[in-house]
């Protein structure tokens, strides 16, 4: 079973930046694999999903924000945040896509205005 562990997070102001990190215990080589956010009351979403080659896809919301990349050598799975806004606070985790492993304990990101 493929441990995920996030790790990143923290307090920026809006405009700010953050990068994400997701490793894997185990190899991630040939899996899609994504970045899922939850605010609080909300459910989670997914965010950013890259296929094993490397091509991303975006939800509308982060689009021309946030990068995703992975480095299947290293079994890790990145998310560059850029100008973020008050509404990309949440617990930030990643998973396959679908979400098949374990969840992590996620990554919290807050942002202020």
């Amino acid at each position: 079973q493929v441990h995920l562990v996030e790790s990143g997070g923290g307090l920026v102001q809006a405009g700010g930046f953050l990068r994400l990190s997701c490793a894997a215990s185990g190899s991630i080589f040939g899996i899609t694999m994504g970045w899922y956010r939850q605010a609080p009351g909300k459910q989670r979403d997914l965010v950013a999903t890259i296929l094993s080659g490397g091509a991303a896809v975006y939800r509308d919301s982060v689009k021309g924000r946030f990068t995703l990349s992975r480095d299947n050598a290293k079994n890790t799975v990145y998310l560059q945040m850029n100008s973020l806004k008050p509404e990309d606070t949440a617990i930030y985790y990643c998973n396959s896509v679908p979400p098949t492993l374990s969840w992590g304990q996620g990554t919290q990101v807050t942002v202020s205005s």
